[in-house]
């Protein structure tokens, strides 16, 4: 994020806690998750920094947070359980090297790990929102979704939240180390999808050569 884009966010979210108090840094985290590029590592930081300062009180801003964390999850559910899996099968046959048994590898992953998933998915940048899909087109049972949610949005929150409260006016160096982590998830997934590619195209030339 640019400073420019740094400091609108900030004043932004800044605007919504003065006028709300903590349910609108809960807003603010709602609409993270529908919207990623407001990021999490903005908001909750900067929420800690305004608690330690007596403006909010610190388990107020983390049921909001979490609440907001849920909410916006449940919406990104309802989008991959209006998708369903018929649609997500035909889009994802149209998508080159990839085969039939893939998708049902995937489902069968996401039916033994999706607790795990759901879980620790919320703490990982970028994919603490996308997860929710395919958890609403697999449609994993709500209270379980709901739970797992819960619970790892909850760390994650107080996390981000009380590093902000101790860190004070330095707050956004959390944005720093967030930033980093996420480009070290994004760098693996890369490289998984390259492996995943070159296998498929190795499968593909040995095929043709029998």
């Amino acid at each position: 994020m640019t400073s420019s884009g740094m400091g609108a966010m900030v004043e932004w979210v800044t605007g919504l806690m003065e006028t709300l108090g903590a349910p609108g840094a809960g807003i603010a985290v709602a609409l993270e998750n529908l919207f990623p590029p407001i990021p999490s590592e903005v908001i909750l930081p900067l929420a800690g920094f305004t608690v330690s300062q007596g403006d909010l009180v610190f388990w107020h801003v983390l049921l909001w947070t979490t609440l907001g964390s849920v909410v916006g999850a449940l919406a990104l559910y309802a989008v991959g359980a209006l998708l369903g899996k018929e649609r997500v099968h035909a889009l994802f046959s149209k998508v080159p090297l990839l085969k039939p048994e893939d998708v049902e590898k995937s489902e069968d992953w996401f039916a033994r790990h999706g607790r795990k998933t759901v879980f620790f998915g919320r703490m990982v940048p970028l994919f603490r929102s996308l997860i929710s899909v395919p958890a609403g087109f697999e449609r994993m049972p709500l209270p379980t979704f709901t739970l797992f949610t819960t619970m790892g949005s909850l760390i994650w929150n107080t996390a981000l939240v009380t590093a902000g409260y101790f860190l004070g006016e330095q707050w956004s160096v959390v944005e720093t180390y967030v930033g980093i982590f996420t480009y070290v998830v994004i760098g693996l997934v890369v490289l998984a999808v390259a492996v995943f590619v070159w296998k498929r195209v190795r499968e593909r030339r040995e095929s043709r050569q029998s």
